[in-house]
């Protein structure tokens, strides 16, 4: 799975995200979006090595407007991290993999 993560839609948001059983964040961003791809691969190292502790998936908003106007994306890069179907964290704007680690230490814990 290392490299690439799973993509989400409008339509099977709930499944994939709201009705984990382990947290979820998810990568709001676009094909146009420069930061978004900045933060890609740190994101995907986060996944290779603590996936088993929280779940990263990315949702495109150009494809998938309703999923973003439902959590108020208003710029992107936004990761939210959902826990029991709610927002728990929100994260705004590109950061380094080191910050990204810091901001997600209580679901990543060990």
């Amino acid at each position: 799975m290392a490299g690439t993560l799973k993509n989400v839609t409008d339509a099977d948001f709930d499944n994939e995200v709201l009705k984990s059983e382990k947290p979820v964040l998810v990568d709001f961003w676009a094909e146009w979006c420069g930061p978004c791809r900045q933060i890609a691969p740190s994101l995907e190292a986060i996944a290779a090595e603590h996936g088993d502790q929280i779940e990263i998936v990315k949702l495109n908003i150009d494809q998938n407007p309703g999923t973003a106007a439902k959590y108020g994306v208003m710029s992107i890069p936004t990761l939210n991290v959902y826990q029991n179907g709610e927002v728990v964290k929100t994260i705004v704007g590109a950061k380094p993999k080191a910050a990204l680690l810091r901001d997600l230490d209580a679901f990543i814990q060990g």
